[in-house]
Parts: C-alpha cells; sequence; structure tokens
C-alpha cells in the first residue's frame, strides 16, 4: 500500500521529518527550554512557571538524583497529577540518564505493586495524597528513595495555602507512614535545595536508542504491559505531532500559545501534547483535577486558549455545564479528540457552543500517541482518525498478513520511528509482521486518499472515556469476591464514556448482591475499571474449552436492551 496520503498533506506540513537530528530527548528539551526561555511554560493555580525557571529545576533535580548514586538507567516512577512538579521532574529524570515509568495516581496498591516490581523502579516521586497506595506495597518492590512532594510544592506562598485546604479542610492527604531501614524519604523542597547547591555533570552515556519511558498499558493476559519507548520514538512523536499542527498555529497572533492540560500527563495522549508543546513553545493551562468542573471552568476563564486536546467524556461533560457556555471562545482554534472515539453527536454541540470544529485522531501507548489525526484546518467533524502522520507508515492486512487494499476492513498496522521495540519482560514474538509492522489490534478500513475509519478492536479491551480496562485483569480481582461463583466483563456503548463496563455475575451465594460486588470493586481496582452495570445469570457461555464468550455476552446485552426499550 502506497503513502498515498502524503499527497494530501496541507503545504506547510513536511512528508518526512528526521528524528535523528538530535542525539537524545535531552537535547531536544534544551534546545527548546533555552529558545522560549523567557515564554511560560506552565500555569496552575494562577502560578505561573517559565521555561527558563523549569530548566533551571529540572537541573537542580537531575543532581539531587545524581548525588544518590543510583545505578546507570535505573527506572524512577513518577505518581502525579498534572501540577507544576510533573514535567521538570519528568525532564530531570532523562537528563541524569535514568528512565521514567508513569504511574496512574488512582492506582491501588496491586496495581501499583505491579508496575513497580515488572519495571524494576528504584526510586518514586509521588505526591502525598496518594501515598497510602505506596505504603501498602512499597517493601515488596525494590524502591530505595521516596520523594514525596505536596501539591502546593511550587506554588509559593499561595502554595503553603493550598496545602492546608487539600490536608485540613477537604482531607485528602490519607494518613501514611513511610520509611524505613529498606528505603529513604525525602522531601521534593528539600530535594530542589540539596540539587542547586550541586553542580549536574551530563552522563553522556545515554543514545537515542536507548530507552527512555516504560509506558504502562493493558495486556490480555489481565496484568498491564511495559511498552519500551526509546528517546528516539519521543523525539520523533514531538517531530511529527508540531509539524502537523503548524497550519492551525501559524494563524495565532497571540503572543503566548496556550493550550488546556485537563487530560493527565501520564496518559500518552497528554503526554505526546506535552511533547508537541514544547518542542513549539506552547504554555499549558494545568488543570490537576479535572473532575472538579466549577474550578476547571474557573481555570479557563483567566486566559484566552487556543487548543484544547481531550477525550469525549470531558468534552461532553463541560458542555454539560451553563457556565462553560459564558466562556470566550474566541481564541479557541484547535479542539483535538482522541484517547476513545468522539461522537457526532458532542463534535456538533461543541461546534455550535464555541464555533471551533472538533478533529480527531489516533494513538496508541506503543507509537507514543503519534499516530494519525485530520488536518487541524478542518472546518467539520468527518468520522475518520484521519491521516497517518509524517513518517507513520499504515497497513491494512488481513489475518494471513496481506494487504486488503482500500475500502475493505483489516488489522491496522503501523511502522515509524515513533514505534516502541516491544514490550518490557513479554514475549515479543507475534507483535509484529513479518515486515516489522506493529500489528495494533484494531480493525480499520482506509480510502484511496488514506483516510482512515476505525470498525472496531480485536480484542475484548473496554474503552472508557479514553482509559484501557482489560476484562480478564478485572474479572481475576472480582473472582475473589466472596459469593462469586464466575463472572466475565464486557463493554457496553455509553453516549457519555463511548463504552461503560458490564459484570455478568454467576452466584454461589444467593444472598450476595450489587452492593456488595460494586463495594467489593471500589476498594480493589481503580475507579474506571469498576463494574457500572452488574447483572446476574446463572451461568455464562463457554467454548468447548472452557473460554467465556464475551461476543454471546455483548448479543445478549443487545438484544436485552431492544427488549427493554419502548
Amino acid at each position: 500500500m502506497q503513502k498515498v496520503w502524503t499527497d494530501h498533506y496541507p503545504n506547510i506540513v513536511p512528508k518526512k521529518i528526521y528524528p535523528d537530528t538530535y542525539s537524545d530527548v535531552t537535547e531536544l528539551f534544551d534546545a527548546c527550554l533555552s529558545r522560549y526561555r523567557n515564554l511560560p511554560l506552565t500555569t496552575c493555580m494562577g502560578v505561573t512557571h517559565t521555561y527558563a525557571e523549569v530548566h533551571k529545576l529540572a537541573i537542580a533535580i537531575s543532581a539531587w538524583l545524581q548525588a544518590i548514586d543510583l545505578p546507570p538507567k535505573s527506572v524512577i516512577a513518577l505518581m502525579m497529577p498534572n501540577v507544576p512538579q510533573y514535567l521538570p521532574i519528568m525532564i530531570a529524570i532523562l537528563r541524569a540518564g535514568y528512565i521514567c515509568t508513569p504511574v496512574n495516581p488512582l492506582y491501588t496498591g496491586r496495581e501499583l505493586k505491579h508496575q513497580l516490581t515488572d519495571s524494576g523502579a528504584k526510586a518514586i516521586f509521588l505526591i502525598d495524597n496518594f501515598a497510602q497506595a505506596l505504603e501498602q506495597v512499597v517493601d515488596e518492590t525494590d524502591i530505595k528513595h521516596i520523594i514525596i512532594s505536596k501539591m502546593g510544592d511550587l506554588m509559593g506562598v499561595k502554595g503553603v495555602l493550598v496545602n492546608l485546604v487539600i490536608r485540613n479542610v477537604k482531607k485528602l492527604v490519607p494518613k501514611y507512614k513511610l520509611g524505613n531501614s529498606n528505603h529513604q524519604v525525602h522531601k521534593f523542597n528539600d530535594v530542589v535545595e540539596i540539587g542547586k547547591n550541586r553542580q549536574f555533570i551530563p552522563p553522556n552515556t545515554t543514545t537515542i536508542n536507548d530507552i527512555a519511558i516504560y509506558q504502562y498499558t493493558g495486556g490480555t493476559t489481565g496484568l498491564s504491559k511495559g511498552a519500551m519507548l526509546s528517546h528516539r520514538n519521543l523525539i520523533a512523536a514531538a517531530m511529527s505531532s508540531e509539524a502537523w499542527y503548524r497550519p492551525a498555529t501559524n494563524k495565532i497572533n497571540d503572543v503566548y500559545i496556550n493550550m488546556v492540560m485537563a487530560l493527565p500527563i501520564y496518559h500518552i495522549f497528554a503526554f505526546m501534547m506535552t511533547l508537541l508543546g514544547i518542542r513549539a513553545g506552547y504554555t499549558f493551562i494545568l488543570v490537576p483535577n479535572p473532575r472538579d468542573m466549577p474550578s476547571f471552568i474557573k481555570a479557563l476563564s483567566k486566559q484566552p486558549f487556543h487548543i484544547f486536546p481531550g477525550v469525549n467524556t470531558l468534552f461532553k461533560g463541560l458542555l454539560d455545564q451553563p457556565k462553560f457556555k459564558e466562556l470566550d471562545f474566541s481564541a479557541l482554534t484547535v479542539t483535538q479528540a482522541g484517547g476513545m472515539a468522539a461522537t457526532e453527536h458532542t463534535a456538533k454541540q461543541w461546534l455550535e457552543v464555541t464555533g471551533c470544529p472538533m478533529i480527531e485522531g489516533w494513538g496508541m501507548s506503543e507509537g507514543v500517541a503519534a499516530g494519525t489525526a485530520n488536518i487541524v484546518t478542518d472546518t467539520k467533524f468527518n468520522g475518520t482518525i484521519g491521516l497517518p502522520l509524517p513518517n507513520v507508515d499504515v497497513v491494512v492486512r488481513d489475518d494471513n498478513d496481506e494487504d486488503v487494499g482500500y475500502n475493505k476492513a483489516g488489522e491496522m498496522c503501523i511502522k515509524g520511528p515513533n514505534v516502541c521495540s516491544g514490550y518490557l519482560n513479554q514475549d515479543n514474538t507475534n507483535i509484529f509482521t513479518h515486515d516489522g509492522y506493529l500489528k495494533t489490534g484494531d480493525i480499520i478500513s482506509m480510502d484511496e486518499q488514506g483516510y482512515i475509519t476505525l470498525l472496531d478492536r480485536k480484542k475484548d479491551m473496554v474503552l472508557v472515556s479514553g482509559f484501557n480496562v482489560f476484562p480478564n485483569e478485572v474479572e481475576a480481582v472480582m473472582s475473589e469476591c466472596e459469593g462469586i461463583a464466575d463472572c466475565a466483563l464486557i463493554g457496553v456503548p455509553d453516549e457519555r464514556q463511548g463504552e461503560s463496563t458490564k459484570l455478568y455475575v454467576v452466584r454461589k451465594n444467593k444472598d450476595l448482591t450489587e452492593e456488595q460486588i460494586r463495594d467489593f470493586a471500589l476498594e480493589h481496582l481503580t475507579g474506571y475499571k469498576c463494574p457500572r452495570y452488574i447483572e446476574f445469570v446463572d451461568e455464562l457461555p463457554k467454548s468447548n474449552v472452557g473460554k467465556v464468550l464475551r461476543q454471546k455476552l455483548r448479543e445478549k446485552h443487545h438484544q436485552d436492551s431492544k427488549i427493554s426499550t419502548p
């Protein structure tokens, strides 16, 4: 299949990018932090940090990391929401020659333990709100250093008030106890002060092909897998994404280009957008808790915003808020939907309220979320996931690894400098085609111009508001609930979230209630993985070898929905 899509690129978008221009991603960061040194990089709760200030912070943190003498290429976990500390820590870890593994701060102890042990993390930066989960499992990991920050650190005098309110008024910091002979606990602000008084010496041991990030994503075995992303992968994603946005950003005449960063940066979609933004000199409006819609909307009212990445759930949630419609949208230039399928209804509403069309794209952790996108200057939502980005090659294959041709369904397979080499500690034999394309598991069709329509997924993954939920993991946890004899999870359509989770349960104890199941789920699973719907059945449909036939359950749900609808 030829790269017909490049013929339909805007003139300003290059058909190729050259990631090998840089020796590693730190060189790219240094160039941008210096070039845009006087511009604001982040603003959060009214507190702004410039590119120069973030650069200085990152160097101090790197110097401190060198002083604790971790082995070369050690793995350091980063477990934080969108706060000013996040980016300087991320940059510092990579600058010091280490590997970063971003962690969902909402993880339970069980989920956190798996990522820390699988990655072999030796240190972790985290916000104290989530320290209790670490306390549960830290002694079962290789963690030697714990760096604890408070939400208001790096916010000056205002941060003191923020920390006071979070801890004593909102009571969002559960009690925890960390620190013993197995690991040391450090305060983030102490780390910065000590690092400022030490000289940072660049390690000069990192190459462009070395691993930079272990980005964890769900696996069909029920355990998350660490996609091994190299420095070259990150550079390629930053360069191709920034180039793709030029047709829109070149038209913005304001001094600063502000990007709304409500998606959590530990999620690959948001992380890719930060790479794009740093490459182009954007300012990030950091939103630590987008679920607090009043505070979110208040933050948006403080300054013009030009670029707004999000998932369908987020956009729909904002549209449901009357105050959102009172905002000034005159600066909004690009609304980028990703992470999950955007619905035509939400896109139509968004255009009516904001005057800015929603464009949809596609990406995955294994490709640093740089995959396909619609042209950023499009004036209407077209229902496709767009064209492959510069240097991204897409083929559509059947089960025999043969190209299916245009306008026919097949598995999406991708290749490019942004695509990872495989998964950490996994057998990667079958994840690539014979000619080196990564099998995505997504079923697509491509038209003669290269526009791609996402049709379905091969895997049983459920996509809840852009987050992967894997049935095997949830079923393994829920099967431990007293009273459950058997269970199976499927995804069901949900207008707000794209999909919701539904758990079919065979009871061994007839007194078992939905409330008991929900309470058990909330205790052992992150919120978005908890079953939203629960249905009791006498038995689950299974194959002759005992495999649950989830397709039969989907058909049952569909049929039951038709019967219950008047």
